[in-house]
């Protein structure tokens, strides 16, 4: 089975101190660590894991700038057999929908009979999955927690509200969004990292891939950052203290206090 998993770079909440730029219109990027996102990393997993059961290869591919290459060494050491970087400064800016676009692109130029795409990695709003299987006219599932292989399609598992899950059968060549927790994803250390050092990635550019210039980048988005801000600090928690019905009363009266009961 040829898979495909599109992977991307994000600042490493826990190695950073993230703090707004001057502007107030993006985070303070200089000297920032970044790593790749986690649930892309989960991805990856599922993807060696699949192959290693049935057999094929793994691609990982990003768009990025050339820094998108550090990810695509780690997944490497993972264990993909290849990797791809996009990189164009035309994509600069590009939103949900532009991303998607170029990840089309890529795709039509391979034969991979599954996609896979993290849950969400673009600033958390969870469509390039969704919106690349609709440009490929392809089944889409999200949130999967579970992949099965059965007589060539797909049963898989999907987390839906309360905590239940949902099964579907899915036909080939399909785009699924992966969950977190679906997996535990391998250890790698520097060693795997400098076995790969040397390994050839490809960079495509947007004449490579034959995409219109209209249809990417800042000038084509159509969702666009307007404004980040720091949320107040509220008063903290309050602790309360006395038997289970004193407690119970006291929140049942900062409940209504807030609206909470009718």
């Amino acid at each position: 089975m040829e898979i495909l998993v599109c992977a991307r770079r994000v600042p490493d909440t826990s190695e950073n101190e993230i703090e707004l730029n001057s502007a107030g219109n993006d985070i303070e990027r200089d000297e920032l660590v970044y790593s790749v996102n986690e649930a892309d990393n989960y991805a990856v997993e599922e993807a060696l894991q699949i192959r290693d059961r049935v057999g094929g290869n793994v691609t990982v591919v990003t768009v990025d700038s050339e820094d998108g290459e550090e990810i695509l060494r780690r997944q490497l050491a993972m264990g993909a057999n290849q990797a791809a970087l996009i990189s164009d400064d035309a994509f600069n800016g590009s939103d949900g929908k532009g991303i998607a676009t170029i990840l089309k692109k890529f795709v039509e130029k391979g034969h991979y009979d599954l996609v896979l795409t993290g849950v969400q990695a673009d600033d958390g709003a969870a469509q390039v999955g969704g919106m690349l299987a609709a440009m490929l006219d392809y089944p889409y599932a999200s949130l999967v927690n579970s992949i099965g292989v059965e007589d060539g399609k797909l049963k898989v598992s999907r987390e839906i509200a309360g905590g239940n899950r949902e099964i579907n059968e899915i036909d080939l060549p399909c785009v699924l969004s992966i969950q977190t927790g679906i997996n535990e994803p391998r250890y790698v250390g520097m060693r795997g990292i400098r076995q790969v050092a040397s390994v050839p990635i490809p960079t495509l550019a947007r004449s490579d891939l034959l995409i219109d210039q209209g249809a990417v980048g800042e000038a084509a988005a159509k969702v666009k950052r307007i404004d980040y801000f720091v949320p107040a600090s509220s008063k903290g928690a309050e602790i309360l203290h006395g038997s289970r019905e004193e407690n119970a009363n006291r929140v049942l009266e900062l409940v209504a206090a807030k609206g909470g009961l009718n």
